[in-house]
This record gives C-alpha cells, sequence and structure tokens, in this order.
C-alpha cells in the first residue's frame, strides 16, 4: 500500500513537471499551482517548487501562488490563516487538502491527537464532524492509519504519510546523517584495527605453537635416542658380565 501511494505521488509530480515545463505565461503557471494544490491524490509540493518554469512568477501579479505552493508544502491551515491576507483564497478542495496535511503535521511530534487540539487546528466545531473527517478524507484517502477513541476524545495515530522536508529539516538530517557517517568510519577503522591486531596474535600464537610442537618432538627424539643408548648399554654389560663369568 505504502509503495503503490509513493508510485503514485512520484507520477503525479512527473505530471505536474512536464505541464509546467510546457508552460509560459504566469496566468497559466498559477493555474497549474491551483489543479496542483486542489488533487486530491497530491500530498507532496516541495519538488515542484524547484521547478525552473515557476520562477516565472516571481515579481509578478500570481507571485502568492508561488507563496500558497510553499505553503502547502510545509506549512498548516493554522499558517494561511495567519497569512490569509498574502494569499490567494482557497477553493474547497484546497481547504479540504490543507486540513489532510494539518493533521499529517500533528502526526509527526505525536502519535495521540486529542480531539480538542484537532478541532482547534482543523477549524471544525463538534466531535461528529472531526471524526467524519478523519474516517473519510484521511483514513479512507490512506494517508493516516489509527483508532478513533471516544472515551478518551483522541485519535490513536498508527501510521501517517511523511510530509515535505523543510529546508531547516533537510539541513538537520544531512547533518545527522554526516555525524552518523564519521561515527560509523571511526568505529570501522576500530574494528579494522582489532581485526588486525587478532590476525597478528594469530600468527604469534601459531609460531608458538609450532616452537612449542618442535620442542616436544625434540624431546622425544632425545628420550627416544636415550632408550636406545641405555638398552644398549644394558646389553653390553649382560654380555661382559657373561664373558666373565665363562672365564672363571
Amino acid at each position: 500500500m505504502a509503495m503503490d501511494a509513493e508510485r503514485r505521488q512520484a507520477e503525479l509530480i512527473a505530471q505536474f513537471s512536464a505541464q509546467a515545463a510546457a508552460l509560459s505565461s504566469a496566468p497559466q503557471l498559477a493555474a497549474l499551482v491551483l489543479e496542483a494544490t486542489s488533487h486530491p491524490a497530491l500530498f507532496a509540493f516541495s519538488e515542484l517548487l524547484t521547478l525552473p518554469a515557476l520562477s516565472k512568477l516571481t515579481g509578478t501579479q500570481y507571485a502568492s501562488s508561488l507563496d500558497l505552493l510553499r505553503l502547502f508544502a510545509y506549512g498548516t491551515l493554522n499558517d494561511y490563516k495567519s497569512n490569509s491576507g498574502f494569499l490567494p483564497a482557497l477553493l474547497p478542495d484546497q481547504v479540504r487538502k490543507l486540513k489532510q496535511l494539518s493533521v499529517l503535521t500533528l502526526a509527526e511530534s505525536t502519535k495521540i491527537l486529542p480531539y480538542d487540539q484537532l478541532m482547534q487546528e482543523l477549524d471544525v466545531s463538534n466531535v461528529r464532524e472531526l471524526e467524519d473527517f478523519l474516517i473519510n478524507e484521511c483514513m479512507y484517502s490512506g494517508i493516516v492509519r489509527g483508532k478513533l477513541d471516544q472515551l478518551r476524545r483522541c485519535f490513536e495515530v498508527q501510521f501517517a504519510a511523511g510530509r515535505d522536508l523543510t529546508p531547516d529539516q533537510l539541513k538537520n538530517m544531512i547533518e545527522t546523517l554526516s555525524d552518523w557517517l564519521g561515527t560509523s568510519d571511526r568505529l570501522l577503522h576500530q574494528i579494522q584495527e582489532k581485526i588486525k591486531w587478532a590476525d597478528t596474535m594469530s600468527e604469534v600464537n601459531k609460531k608458538h605453537q609450532k616452537e612449542f610442537e618442535d620442542r616436544v618432538e625434540e624431546a622425544k627424539k632425545s628420550i627416544k635416542k636415550l632408550n636406545n643408548l641405555s638398552r644398549q648399554t644394558l646389553t653390553y654389560g649382560g654380555m661382559t658380565s657373561f664373558s666373565l663369568n665363562l672365564e672363571e
């Protein structure tokens, strides 16, 4: 399911990117932003922000459409309400989309979302309307999975799709990954040194073992020689004694 959703997002982004590349006028690009932010299945917008074609909106009377696209990439419904005087008016589909994105933002920080907080963030007046929105517009669309707890008046999030990373979040993630990579490299070097030391000690132990075995073999040979010499001596001594007895 998650892979299908990611594939669908990629297809939509590619579709809107191709459309943007074919447009040249600011009104057309503003209309494209309106279409993208209203699309019921699109929830990622940061890649659209990087399209060279959309930079044509900068400095025109449609520049606020670019700001609106940025809000859909990183912001929430409350962010829109705080800046509505500088942004285009929202269509009902855009309001619904921004509410969905607001739920995803809340789910990033906690998995237990109180109804009171959700109603305030989503500008919803009652619990029935809130639960209908969570079921029909969030869970059925696949962007979240969870459980509605009417007794505790909260929504327990089990899964939530990720939103676009802000530039600061992306920077922090890169720094975290870089630190992890550096730590991993140091640990790998230490492990390699320990393996090298172990290999060296193994060779030393093998050498000592070989020397010990050689000494044991030498000792065995020496004992064998002494045993042979002892038998020869005993034999020679017996013969001498026997000869002396004959002469008597």
